[in-house]
């Protein structure tokens, strides 16, 4: 069991080391296409498994799109835009500390813990294809 726990923390790292080193919010299986080259025996389900983890524990950010899930490495504030056609998720900054504003208007009963702003746009790639 000592062995196991070593393994999945090993592989925890990999992963989240992996996602942080990119910036185009990858899926769980790109994520394992790109980490299984380098640590063989490493499964889909074992990715799927660590991201849960760290998003849970706040490491990381997960969105999730109709039937897909994309992930982001870097929990700082910032915004995103996504391409209505291809799925494509690009980080916006947030200037002048816009996070630190709470809504008003927040429905009764609510406790407030942060919020994000999520974009819908059409990717230059995309645009060039229409």
């Amino acid at each position: 069991m000592g062995n196991s726990k070593r393994r999945q923390s090993r592989q925890r790292s990999l992963i989240l080391e992996e996602l942080r080193s990119r910036r185009d919010h990858p899926t769980a299986r790109d994520l394992f296409n790109s980490i299984g080259r380098r640590f063989r025996g490493l499964s889909l389900a074992t990715v799927y498994r660590n991201l849960d983890i760290l998003s849970e524990q706040g490491e990381i950010c997960r969105f999730n799109f109709g039937d897909s899930a994309r992930f982001d490495g870097f929990t700082f504030p910032h915004d995103h835009i996504r391409c209505v056609v291809c799925g494509r998720l690009d980080d916006i900054p947030v200037k002048n500390n816009f996070r630190g504003v709470i809504p008003k208007n927040i429905p009764e009963g609510y406790v407030y813990i942060g919020h994000r702003v999520d974009y819908q746009g059409i990717c230059p790639a995309c645009r060039l294809r229409a």
